[in-house]
């Protein structure tokens, strides 16, 4: 999958979970919660279809590929432990992820953005690729120019939400600071993991 640019409220009524954050798709979720489309009848899907919309899942929620998602899938099958705990974990250390758990942006695609525009430093070196995976005691601060300090400091008075126990935030200073890695408990989507993992199994 590329890329998403389409109407997100669609996905988000289509996977029956808020994958998308932005303003519209939520109102437009909460007018209507059912799946997109003309005469559709609540038809319980196959467990294929069931896998498959899990994995649309997390492939729309932290804005992945196929092969980006088999890539992942691969590295966490070679470790010990729940491969699937292991999967999701590895992506919330993306840093388009880390970004939005912090409270830079208000959603995934807006942190994916200013990455990508070089807004932002790991460890005072421009990173522009989102899938950079972080790892413990990485720095990530905002580029000193002053008009991505004021757009940043608006943002992050606006973000939702506390940042997670492994990251430490710092509005005033624009400055976030990984302290560990996320656990189980530090996933930020519901999803049914074990069924992708079956899935990529094949």
């Amino acid at each position: 999958m590329a890329r998403y640019t389409g109407p997100k409220a669609r996905i988000n009524r289509r996977l029956g979970a808020m994958i998308y954050e932005n303003g519209g798709a939520i109102r437009a979720m909460e007018r209507r919660d059912n799946p997109p489309g003309m005469h559709t009848r609540q038809r319980r899907p196959s467990n294929y279809g069931l896998a498959l919309m899990e994995k649309q899942k997390i492939k729309h929620y932290y804005g992945l590929g196929q092969r980006q998602l088999r890539r992942y899938f691969e590295m966490v099958s070679r470790k010990t432990g729940n491969t699937g705990q292991l999967l999701l974990m590895l992506c919330e250390r993306r840093l388009d992820n880390v970004v939005r758990r912090a409270g830079f942006a208000k959603t995934r695609p807006q942190a994916r953005q200013g990455i990508a525009h070089g807004h932002f430093q790991v460890n005072g070196i421009k990173v522009t690729k989102p899938s950079f995976i972080m790892r413990p005691g990485d720095v990530i601060t905002v580029r000193r120019r002053e008009n991505l300090l004021n757009l940043y400091k608006f943002l992050a008075s606006e973000a939702h939400g506390d940042a997670p126990d492994w990251l430490a935030f710092d509005a005033e200073t624009l400055r976030a600071t990984v302290q560990g890695l996320p656990g189980p408990d530090d996933i930020s989507l519901q999803v049914d993991v074990n069924m992708v993992v079956e899935f990529l199994s094949r």
